[in-house]
């Protein structure tokens, strides 16, 4: 039953019992926290694709190259060492025939074929000669027809030994480019890396790798490597976050006006297939009018790269929600068909607005 005032006053030990302090702040504490994890579930997030990738050159010629064996043989020479820089054409490494006299068999063989050539030239054409002097006895009547299509025999069978032997002079010189060719240059002007050298002195095939040249003034992209779940909304022009290995930052993904030492970029192409593992290459060029990248000394082609390529925005409670059950970005949501190039530009103008 409920006592009034007048009733109470007879409980004297009834009044003086009051709930203790500590219980009070627990329970206004609880409370708060009730009431706070409520609105945060309406606080703006932006969405974000994460995935880890590494610094690459956007011009392919700019990307690491091998130098290989063109010809099989033998590892004579190598001339230059890790760490040198050479222009495009100068000599990097000698490969040498196992047979030190193949290149004077060769020449000697040319030669050979070259006077066979001369010798067949010149048997047509007395055959061409007693041809037309056949066919003129033969028109006459002073020579049977035998002996007119002997002599046309004979320049068919002297243009298809001439054709054969053409053929074959053919072979000799491209065997003799290809020996040629046993100093390997560099095809292009960079800093010498990973020379082969357990190759010196060994036998190699054609195609053997020897060396790589590493271009170094070269203009820098990032390839970040995003799971297939969140790669639809992955668009060229899209805004991404960049954080380097070796700088420190301070990073809410979800927040992106609170980061510290993060890097700006936009998503350049994404590849329509994906790896082995199933992620897909997205290409990251420099974002215009944003500070530069890291010098790049500190940021040098191959070093790590931790990304975030920026989606929409929507609430922490939609964002847990799909979290929890693994859907793609903005699932659910219906949003207006558009180019890419146009896609981009309104998500960042409603950013910026926002």
């Amino acid at each position: 039953m409920t006592l009034d005032k007048a009733q109470i006053a007879h409980f004297p030990s009834l009044t003086s019992l009051k709930p203790p302090r500590v219980v009070k702040v627990v329970a206004w504490l609880i409370a708060m926290g009730l009431v706070l994890s409520i609105a945060i579930l309406f606080v703006p997030w932006q969405q974000t694709a994460q995935g880890p990738g590494q610094v690459t050159a956007l011009d392919p010629d700019d990307r690491p190259r091998q130098v290989s064996s063109l010809v099989s043989g033998r590892v004579d020479k190598f001339f230059v060492h890790d760490g040198d820089y050479v222009e495009a054409g100068d000599p990097v490494v000698r490969v040498v025939d196992v047979d030190p006299d193949y290149l004077t068999r060769l020449s000697a063989e040319k030669a050979q074929v070259e006077a066979q050539i001369q010798a067949i030239e010149q048997s047509r054409a007395v055959a061409s000669i007693d041809v037309r002097r056949t066919r003129q006895l033969y028109e006459e009547g002073l020579a049977a027809r035998r002996d007119f299509e002997q002599t046309q025999i004979k320049v068919a069978d002297a243009e298809a030994k001439l054709a054969e032997a053409r053929a074959k002079l053919k072979q000799i010189e491209v065997q003799l480019n290809r020996q040629s060719a046993q100093v390997v240059p560099a095809p292009r002007s960079g800093r010498i890396q990973q020379l082969n050298g357990e190759a010196l002195g060994a036998l190699i095939s054609s195609g053997t790798t020897l060396a790589s040249i590493a271009p170094e003034q070269i203009e820098r992209a990032v390839e970040l490597y995003v799971d297939g779940r969140d790669i639809p909304m992955v668009e060229p022009g899209r805004r991404v976050r960049l954080e380097f290995e070796g700088f420190p930052v301070i990073q809410f993904s979800g927040w992106p006006w609170f980061a510290l030492g993060i890097y700006d970029g936009q998503v350049r192409s994404v590849d329509p297939t994906p790896r082995g593992d199933g992620l897909f290459r997205v290409l990251v060029e420099p974002l215009p009018d944003a500070p530069a990248w890291p010098d790049r000394r500190f940021v040098r082609q191959g070093s790590k790269v931790l990304g975030w390529v920026q989606g929409d925005r929507v609430t922490v409670g939609y964002e847990l929600w799909r979290q929890v059950n693994d859907f793609p970005l903005n699932f659910g949501q219906e949003k207006e068909a558009m180019p890419y190039a146009a896609a981009p530009k309104s998500s960042a103008e409603s950013s910026d607005k926002k």
